[in-house]
């Protein structure tokens, strides 16, 4: 099915089950342990060996000689892969640095072994005997000292430059010039990196844990030099990603040529130590922000600009410049990305990729340029909203509600309580702060496909390999097929993240849910014509419902169609360009926070949090809130806690672990509300949805400090806001 027009009125639009509340239906396998995630299957790969990863004590340089004789010594010690006996290792499209060192380190942790033993408890004695020497040579650590080194990347997004901004910004009566730093972040899910590998011939299974089954596919096929079809990827269950496991990682890799070398399973699992360094992560940026405006309190000049850094061969900068092409008007504007060659781990896509830490300059750039212009922050951002695209005014946006969401979140939040004044509200040690944030991800859709099959009972299967990450994928894809065939939620089963079944979008990008529903819808059309078909009905006018299909006072049940068995349809959903070029399709939303900080120790609290969201349809008003909560509690960890300390010495993150890698707990959580405006976007898809899982998240760290800000009138630019960067400056107690 191709989506080139805008949809129309179809069954979705009844919202019957779509757009109800529904609890997440593979919930009872997960509080029940039933569910296996990629470590725990057992029936499927019997006799299972265990491998142990050994990553790299050196940051950059080369292996000179591996020592496995006291590693095969250990009883029960099968094997020991290394690049020397794992066969040709080629490059992947998604993980550019090699999944398997040697002879060249590219970074620390990276794997460079694989112990396979009866055993875990083997497998990592015979790992603790492996000895290894190394060539060292001194590497790149230090975004900042590589700063002026930096580059435009080889790919990704261009610079962008609309008007004079030189001259604009250079004439502005008022004006901003600020630079804001991000630390390196973890993605820190709760599923290590596993994966159970099983060969049967030439064919190779893969249990694993994995956001993007055709892009996992695609990788380890590059990687090991053989033919995607040759590769069957499972994963129907995932313990949290956030980017991170959006391909394959060393686990998944070691796992399979472990399995190769010893004609059995083997379960392979990253410790927690190896993940910060062995993974990938959000890189760190430094960004410098412009703003000129009129004393009117309208920007005429913005400017952006963005320095992370990767390894040399990832090419990919963290475009934390995106939202600023889109998110406010100004005639003169500019923006630009520069890439520093860093020995460090590889950076890579974490939630909200670019808008995220892009966010976290801009937001406080608007709110100090707000007090420079003597506005209310939120008023400075409603005066220079834009309906049509900044950098194109001839391509409108398919819809734009920043502004409702605004001041529908001000009135909810009692915004007009806020003392402009920062430092003078005080309950008793508490410092009392309020701040606001725009927030933005863009809209994106990718082709997606689905079959399903109608039972002679009258049940629906859906078969995707569309993954759950604990999105709710299930769930809203059930919601989908239920409401298209006029059953019940609980006659249609989901079955998901398997490489047999039709390719979808995948979980990534904000893109998975409403891409993969739209794949889902198209497959229900076909299904609903066969049915009719069958029935005798015109399947344009039938009315599927209750278990039924009519036309006027003519009604069947829908199991009369299956009396000779079984009818499958499937179908993809392909989205054309026509709609994206003429329609600029973002998602917007505000985010609010008020903290308190004490005035002797700066211990900070976020006392209580409001999202207010514009994302198209919303599939399910439960699930939607969860994934922003979970967004905005990862927003609290990034403005306060999480930050990967950089050794610059021997080219590591130091914190490797999560007792030392701080992020939110329960504790941390008082009081969030979300609001959902819920306007159906008709040029996003046959559903009028949109994504809303990165939208949570971006503006969240920004509201906080600027909440920060409010109550203390300390301003730091430098993130995370943690006590030191306080404790000097604040008001006399």
């Amino acid at each position: 099915m191709k989506f080139d027009t805008p949809a129309t009125t179809n069954p979705i639009d009844r919202q019957r089950v779509v757009g109800q509340p529904y609890e997440r239906i593979e919930g009872r396998y997960k509080v029940t342990g039933t569910a296996p995630f990629a470590y725990e299957h057992h029936y499927e790969a019997p006799r299972a060996a265990y491998g142990f990863i050994v990553g790299s004590a050196i940051a950059k340089g080369s292996i000179r000689r591996i020592d496995t004789s006291a590693a095969r010594q250990v009883p029960s010690v099968l094997h020991v892969v290394t690049a020397e006996n794992a066969g040709p290792i080629g490059a992947g499209e998604f993980i550019r640095a090699d999944l398997l060192a040697g002879p060249r380190v590219q970074h620390y942790h990276q794997a460079i072994a694989l112990v396979v033993a009866e055993t875990f408890e083997a497998a990592r004695e015979g790992a603790s005997r492996l000895v290894v020497n190394y060539e060292e040579e001194r590497g790149a650590f230090d975004l900042e000292a590589e700063r002026a080194a930096a580059v435009v990347a080889l790919e990704g997004v261009s610079d962008t430059a609309v008007g004079d901004f030189a001259t604009a910004f250079a004439n502005a009566p008022v004006w901003l010039d600020e630079s804001y730093r991000t630390p390196d972040q973890a993605h820190a899910m709760m599923e290590p990196h596993a994966s159970t590998a099983l060969w049967e011939g030439d064919h190779l299974t893969l249990w694993t844990s994995n956001q993007m089954i055709n892009w996992g596919i695609r990788n380890l096929a590059q990687v090991l030099g053989i033919a995607q079809e040759r590769i069957r990827l499972v994963s129907p269950y995932v313990g949290g990603g956030f980017g991170g496991k959006a391909s394959v990682m060393a686990d998944a890799l070691l796992a399979a040529l472990g399995a190769r070398a010893i004609r059995r399973a083997v379960k392979v699992c990253q410790t927690r130590t190896l993940m910060f360094n062995a993974t990938t992560h959000r890189p760190a940026t430094i960004q410098r922000v412009r703003i000129g405006a009129g004393r009117d309190g309208l920007i005429t000049a913005i400017g952006h600009e963005s320095w992370s850094g990767n390894l040399p061969s990832a090419q990919f900068p963290e475009n934390a410049v995106e939202q600023t092409r889109f998110l406010y008007a100004g005639a003169h504007r500019m923006t630009a990305l520069r890439l520093a060659a860093l020995d460090l781990p590889e950076g890579s896509s974490m939630r909200a990729p670019g808008e995220a830490p892009g966010m976290m300059a801009l937001e406080i750039a608007m709110d100090e340029m707000a007090e420079r212009l003597a506005l209310d922050p939120v008023e400075f951002r409603v005066r220079n909203d834009t309906q049509v695209d900044p950098t194109d005014p001839t391509r409108p946006f398919s819809q734009r509600h920043l502004v409702q969401c605004l001041r529908e979140g001000a009135e909810r939040f009692d915004w007009s309580q806020r003392n402009p004044v920062p430092g003078a509200v005080r309950e008793g040690r508490w410092l009392v702060g309020m701040g606001v944030a725009s927030a933005i991800r863009g809209n994106r859709v990718r082709d997606s496909g689905a079959r399903v099959r109608l039972s002679p009972e009258g049940n629906v299967t859906v078969e995707t390999d569309m993954t759950d990450i604990g999105t709710g994928s299930y769930t809203i894809i059930a919601q989908t097929a239920a409401e298209m065939m006029g059953l019940p939620l609980d006659r249609v089963e989901v079955a998901l993240g398997d490489s047999r079944f039709p390719r979808a979008a995948g979980s990534a990008g904000q893109r998975g849910a409403n891409s993969v529903t739209a794949g889902v819808y198209a497959a229900c059309i076909k299904l609903r014509e066969a049915v009719a078909q069958r029935l005798g009905f015109n399947s344009e006018d039938a009315e599927f419902a209750d278990g039924r299909v009519g036309i006027g006072n003519r009604s069947v049940a829908l199991t009369e169609a299956t009396r000779d068995g079984e009818i499958v349809a499937e179908d993809r959903i392909e989205f054309g360009e026509e709609l994206a070029r003429r329609f600029e399709q973002q998602t917007f939303g505000a985010q609010f926070a008020e903290v308190t900080v004490d005035r002797f120790t700066a211990e900070i609290r976020v006392r209580r949090m409001l999202a207010v969201c514009d994302a198209g349809r919303i599939l399910n008003p439960r699930l939607a809130r969860f994934q922003v909560i979970g967004a905005m509690t990862m927003g609290i960890g990034a403005a306060l806690m999480e930050e990967l300390a950089v050794d610059r010495e021997r080219g590591f993150f130091a914190n490797h672990d999560l007792a030392t890698y701080e992020v939110p707990v329960h504790a941390d959580i008082l009081s969030q509300e979300v609001i959902f405006l819920d306007h159906p976007d008709p040029m996003s898809s046959p559903i009028k949805a949109k994504g809303i899982s990165e939208l949570g998240l971006t503006g969240v760290a920004a509201a906080i400090a600027n909440a920060v800000y409010n109550a203390t009138g300390i301003r730091v630019r430098e993130y995370p806001i943690m006590l030191e960067k306080l404790a000097a400056e604040l008001p006399a107690a």
